[in-house]
């Protein structure tokens, strides 16, 4: 509010803050309430430097993490996790609750044999970091890992209608043994093209 001092011909400016300092409060309240916590990683690994600053898709995507001999698995897409966990559960001859399936579909990544899957979606997402998963069976006598892609790639097309993107998210001093594994796998469903995460790295080098 302006007022003018009729007297001297000056003019004195007030100006009432209540207003704004009302609004910047709502809208701090708003993104708190609203804004959602980043998950820790269950298998954090250090990624090796790169300068290519290109994204991953945000969708029709699957991660492939490995890191200390392990390897986890990640999904993007509640609908499409649902059908894989179905269509996992057919293979394997297991059945999974309703409760079951919207709890994979929102879990983040995960290691462990589908037999023990229901161990780890009954747990709270804090204690899955610290569950010690021992990964996902990779070898030839239990490849789980084969079936998890096979199943999500048929749920993707099912669901989008398009091919799964595949990425693998490897540590950087992981033994290259674990890593071709994986490309096995990848290689013999005749996937040939799959993305390297790694971490950003400045061109000076």
């Amino acid at each position: 509010m302006a007022e003018l001092n009729t007297k001297g011909g000056k003019k004195s400016t007030s100006i009432d803050m209540t207003a704004m300092c009302d609004v910047a409060f709502l809208l701090l309240t708003f993104f708190i309430l609203t804004a959602t916590a980043k998950a820790p990683e269950v298998l954090p690994v250090d990624t090796p430097q790169s300068t290519v600053q290109t994204k991953l898709p945000t969708d029709n995507l699957a991660t492939i993490t490995i890191g200390k001999g392990k390897v986890f698995f990640d999904l993007k897409g509640r609908e499409v996790r649902k059908k894989t966990l179905e269509l996992m559960g057919q293979k394997y001859d297991l059945e999974f609750s309703d409760d079951d399936t919207n709890k994979f579909a929102i879990m983040e990544s995960f290691g462990v044999p589908i037999q023990n899957l229901k161990q780890i979606l009954d747990m709270k997402a804090a204690d899955r970091t610290r569950a010690g998963q021992p990964g996902i069976p990779k070898d030839s006598l239990d490849n789980q890992l084969k079936e998890w892609l096979l199943n999500a790639r048929r749920a993707n097309i099912d669901i989008n209608d398009k091919e799964l993107e595949i990425a693998i998210k490897g540590d950087a001093k992981e033994e290259y043994g674990t890593i071709k594994q994986v490309m096995d796998i990848l290689q013999d469903q005749k996937i040939n093209n799959f993305s390297l995460v790694t971490g950003l790295r400045g061109k000076n080098f």
